[in-house]
Order: structure tokens, then C-alpha cells, then sequence
């Protein structure tokens, strides 16, 4: 039987591991040194005893949001012991109470017991932040993914008001999310107060993602590990899946464990291209499972007409002969899914802007139909496989509901 030891001692191709992890903030961030300087203009104010706007910032998964953030407030808190920050990670604390109580726990370890309500942790953040006399802090709460949080307006709302009560010290916000539409399910208060000072990060080029990869190789790999057309091919991949580095480092982490089972010395192409296959997979299942409700029904709804034989004209224009779905079908199979799911649908605008969240997050691909038809539509393709993404669907439960199971029809 196998022990610790024997795999602890087993020979690897890793020289450290979490260099790898998206979740490693490195000392240099390459390609970032602007958008990292518009961070630390932003939140600079602070360390001068004044009050820093609130910042919203925008980009697709994997184009160094979080990383930048996190490594401006890193020297941030290391300016004064009257700077904080306050990571969220939204997923995990998706609502009002939660990340109030997180706030606070983060600086007040007494409070880390259950049974207090949402007013208690309110006034113990402002008693905090008020600080002693002549000592005021500046707190920073950083709220990554903050489109998961159900009750979003309510929390900008009571995070805003704190310095409508603070007589010195103060509360800002910085909110991170990967969705360009987020702020038009904003209540307009929330709104102007939240997004004062806004920056989108853009995708990686292929260049500067195989330079990102060369770096973390460097120092997560051993010499020689992997070999330079697997670096290239990681890269490509990545830079084809719209510059995702977080992708090409998950891609790279994959074919190394990949090139251990196997016990190789070198990574090559064929362990990224099967490395390729499960990270797909995993990703699919996350981006999923984290969709809100009206997004994974219009998914459903995809998923649905892809997997029918019948039904609309489909229009076949890739050579793999993969098929097109017109959107005006796809919004019809939508309305009928919410029907069966007991939940009022969208409108036609919203369902556009469904489109765009899901195409943004590589779940669908959509192109403009040319001429030669009737009128004028999106058509549209999923990303993966539509048995597979609606397996994934029925799996995990819809968001944000107390839906009645489908019926059988939902499935046929």
C-alpha cells in the first residue's frame, strides 16, 4: 500500500506548484503597469487621510483584475497601520449579511460568533472606522465578483451610508466583475455611487500571454520541464479562448500533473491537448453553476434546440457542419423553459443582453446572419457541448430559486 512518503518523494516536474495557481500574486505583474498605476491613484487619497472614490473595474475572466488589485492593496496596507482592505470574495459571500459580517469579523475578532444581526455588525464597522480620536481609519473593501451578490443594491446602499455617518475615517469600494452589462441591473443610486472611478482591463495578446507563461515556468517548473511548443500551444490556446491567463496557467498546471502520472521529464504538446479536455470540462462546470437564473435558462434553452432534430430551419455555415440557432427561436424556447420553470421571463432587451454575458463567458458563440436571409438576426452556436452543458444545468441548481422541478418536456 502507498504511503505519504512514497508520493511525496515521487519524482515531479514542479518546482513550485502554486506559482501556477491563478490565486498567486506575483511581485511583477507583466503587461499591467498602467492599469496598476490607475489602482493606486484611486486608493492613494487614503494614505493622505482622505476619502478615495469608489472604483469599479471591468474585464473578461483571466486579464489580471484580481491579481492588480490585490498587489496594490498589498503595499497599500503596508503604508500605515490606518490603511485596511477587506478581500470578498463574492461567490462565497453572495448576499448583504454576509459580507457585512465578513467586514467586520475581518477587524473585530470577538464578533466571530453566530447569532448577531445585520444592525450589530453595521454599527461595530463604523465604531471601527471611526477609529480613536485623531486616528481615523480608511478602509478599503474589495468586492471581487461582485455581480454574485443577490441583494447587490441593498449592500451598495448600507456600505455608501457608513460615511453619511462617520464624523472622520471612511469606507470605499472597489468592485471587480467580469460581466460589461453588470451595471444596467443597478438601481441608479447605487449606480453613481459605486461606479465613480471606472477602468476595463483588456484581453491578453498571444504575445504577452506566452510571456506571462515563460515567467510562471521559470519559477514553477523545474529546468527544462517543459518544452517550448508546449509553451507555445498553451499560449495560442488561451490567446484563441479570448487572452485568458488564468486559463493558459490552469492549462500548464493540468499537463504537468498529467506528465507526473505518466512519470515523463519533459511536457509536450500532447499532455497541454489533454490537459485541454479536463479544463474545459472543469471550467464549463464552474462558469455554470455560478450563472445567475435568467442566463442558465437561456442556456437551457440553447442546450435544448441544439440537441433537437426537428423543429426550425437550422442554418449550417462552419465547415465542421456545426448548426446555427436563429435567436428568435432560441427567445422563444427561453420563454417556453421559464413557462415550465414557473418564472416570468425577460424581456427581448434583457434576453440580448443574456446573449452577450453568455458569449462574453465563451459559453456561446454568436455572429450576425449575412445577406441572403429574411431580416436580420444573431445566430447562434454553444461553446461546448450541449449534452454536456445541459447534463451540468440539471445538475446543479438554478440560482437564486424555489423553482418546481422541469417537467419531462423541458427535457425532451
Amino acid at each position: 500500500m502507498p504511503t505519504f512518503d512514497d508520493i511525496l518523494s515521487a519524482p515531479s516536474l514542479f518546482a513550485n506548484r502554486n506559482v501556477l495557481s491563478p490565486h498567486f500574486v506575483p511581485d511583477v505583474l507583466p503587461f499591467r503597469d498602467g492599469e496598476v498605476h490607475k489602482i493606486m491613484v484611486a486608493v492613494a487619497p487614503a494614505l493622505a487621510g482622505e476619502r478615495p472614490r469608489n472604483m469599479f473595474i471591468y474585464g473578461k475572466t483571466g486579464t489580471g483584475k484580481t491579481c492588480s488589485v490585490r498587489r496594490v492593496m498589498r503595499e497599500f496596507e503596508q503604508k500605515g497601520v490606518d490603511a485596511k482592505t477587506c478581500y470578498i470574495n463574492c461567490r462565497m459571500y453572495n448576499s448583504r449579511y454576509r459580507v457585512i459580517q465578513k467586514i467586520a469579523k475581518e477587524y473585530i475578532p470577538e464578533l466571530d460568533k453566530s447569532g448577531f444581526g445585520l444592525s450589530h455588525f453595521y454599527e461595530k464597522i463604523i465604531e471601527f472606522t471611526r477609529g480613536p480620536v485623531g486616528s481615523p481609519r480608511r478602509v478599503i473593501v474589495v468586492l471581487d465578483e461582485v455581480d454574485m451578490v443577490k441583494d447587490l443594491d441593498e449592500l451598495i446602499y448600507t456600505l455608501t451610508r457608513m460615511n453619511d455617518e462617520l464624523t472622520q475615517g471612511s469606507l470605499s469600494i472597489i468592485g471587480i466583475t467580469n460581466r460589461l452589462s453588470f451595471k444596467d441591473v443597478l438601481d441608479p443610486r447605487s449606480k453613481s455611487s459605486l461606479c465613480e472611478t471606472e477602468m476595463v482591463f483588456t484581453p491578453y495578446t498571444p504575445v504577452q500571454l506566452r510571456a506571462i507563461l515563460e515567467q510562471r515556468v521559470m519559477d514553477g517548473f523545474k529546468a527544462g520541464a517543459v518544452h517550448e511548443s508546449a509553451l507555445n500551444l498553451a499560449a495560442a490556446i488561451a490567446a484563441q479562448e479570448t487572452g485568458d491567463a488564468r486559463y493558459a496557467l490552469k492549462l500548464l498546471l493540468k499537463a504537468g500533473e498529467i506528465a507526473d502520472e505518466k512519470t515523463l521529464r519533459v511536457i509536450t504538446d500532447r499532455e497541454v491537448e489533454e490537459a485541454r479536455r479536463n479544463v474545459d470540462i472543469d471550467l464549463a462546470t464552474e462558469t455554470i453553476a455560478t450563472l445567475p437564473s435568467h442566463q442558465q435558462l437561456v442556456l437551457l434553452a440553447v442546450c435544448n434546440l441544439s440537441l433537437k432534430t426537428s423543429g426550425y430551419q437550422r442554418l449550417a455555415t462552419d465547415a465542421d457542419n456545426e448548426k446555427n440557432l436563429m435567436s428568435g427561436e432560441v427567445y422563444e424556447e427561453y420563454s417556453k423553459v421559464c413557462r415550465q420553470f414557473r418564472k416570468p421571463k425577460r424581456s427581448a432587451r434583457w434576453y440580448r443582453e443574456y446573449l452577450n454575458d453568455l458569449e462574453m463567458l465563451g459559453l456561446i458563440t454568436t455572429i450576425e446572419s449575412g445577406r441572403g436571409m429574411r431580416g436580420h438576426t444573431r445566430l447562434i452556436k454553444p461553446g461546448y457541448e450541449p449534452e454536456q452543458m445541459r447534463k451540468i444545468l440539471m445538475q446543479s441548481p438554478l440560482k437564486d430559486s424555489a423553482y418546481a422541478k422541469p417537467t419531462q418536456s423541458t427535457l425532451e
